[in-house]
């Protein structure tokens, strides 16, 4: 490589670490994740002379990978032990192919979609600061004859990928932080960052679209954990949490406020519209059941709904709509007011 080219070559370097910088310090969390995520993979690419990279994510939950980076379709999701990437993470090594239609593990449905062809492909997994595989960073397509070589290569990659790990349990720790464990619900956190991010839109004063919340409890649910155990009032805050996601449409999202509290939000939706949702799973609630040692529980929810006023802050929404609450239950409980 002659000097011009080397020059080149650590100019794109330096503005793709710039990009990354600027990006950390100004991007939202999430947005800032999926720009780093693309922008190392340009840096892996660029690193060692690739038509292509991408940063696969392991969702073990799942039993899955997926990546957004590796083609222009938006996502491709592979179960986990599918591939050279999901050999890779099963063997805890270094994987490469300059031959890949004549390696049985390699996949080639990718590429039948896409209409793509694959002629190398290096894949190096990536672990968490605990030595734990959480992805893999792939490249593909070495621009020249002699297609990737494991030493040199990685070597090249190495900082890349370990900045890829770095960022990928950095975005599983912010997602891990906002949701409740016990319903699977994002949590109070979880709520104050989409109303700054997912629907801040909505928070505009000069947004003329309807924007209705409800908060919403158990009926003495107290009484339920004294009489038949904290198993049981779990069972039943699980199956509660169960229904409300059932009602979510596209848009809304429901959260664990705290205790057996919830709160869900509807954009675009009035408040008569609000009151129906949330009386629809009110009867929901009533008409199901939790059985625990084979005792089957019932209980019923009250629920507080409001229009959401742009002029005044989440909290003094989400307390007008706790009023509401409070007048649900003291009229009888089992009953939806706003």
């Amino acid at each position: 490589m002659d000097y011009q080219n080397e020059k080149e070559l650590l100019d794109e370097v330096y503005d793709i670490g710039e990009k990354l910088y600027a990006g950390m310090c100004s991007k939202p969390t999430e947005e800032g994740h999926q720009e780093a995520f693309t922008l190392l993979t340009d840096l892996g690419r660029t690193l060692v002379g690739a038509d292509r990279a991408s940063f696969w994510k392991w969702d073990k939950e799942n039993h899955e990978l997926w990546t957004t980076s590796a083609t222009k379709v938006n996502r491709i999701v592979i179960p986990e032990d599918a591939g050279l990437v999901g050999k890779a993470l099963k063997e805890k090594r270094v994987i490469v192919t300059n031959n890949p239609y004549s390696d049985p593990d390699f996949n080639s449905d990718i590429d039948k979609q896409t209409g793509y062809i694959t002629f190398s492909v290096l894949v190096m997994p990536v672990a968490d600061i605990n030595g734990d595989y959480i992805g893999a960073f792939q490249i593909i397509n070495k621009m020249g004859e002699n297609g990737f070589d494991e030493v040199e290569d990685v070597k090249k990659l190495s900082l890349a990928a370990f900045i890829c790990g770095v960022t990928l349990e950095s975005e599983t720790f912010f997602e891990d932080s906002q949701i409740d464990t016990l319903t699977g619900l994002k949590n109070r956190k979880g709520l104050y960052h989409d109303f700054m991010h997912k629907y801040s839109e909505y928070l505009d004063p000069n947004m003329r679209s309807p924007f209705s919340i409800f908060i919403c409890d158990l009926d003495r649910y107290k009484k339920i954990n004294d009489n038949y155990g904290h198993k049981a009032g779990d069972a039943i805050l699980q199956n509660v949490a169960g229904i409300l996601a059932q009602h979510c449409r596209d848009n809304d999202s429901v959260y664990r406020w705290g205790g057996d509290e919830f709160v869900m939000v509807m954009p675009a939706t009035d408040l008569e519209e609000c009151k129906k949702i949330a009386d629809e799973i009110r009867l929901d609630v009533k008409d199901s059941s939790v059985t625990v040692s084979v005792l089957p529980i019932k209980v019923t929810m009250s629920i507080g709904c409001c229009l959401y006023d742009r002029s005044k802050t989440i909290e003094e929404n989400i307390n007008v709509a706790d009023d509401n609450l409070f007048t649900a239950k003291d009229s009888g409980r089992n009953k939806v007011f706003g």
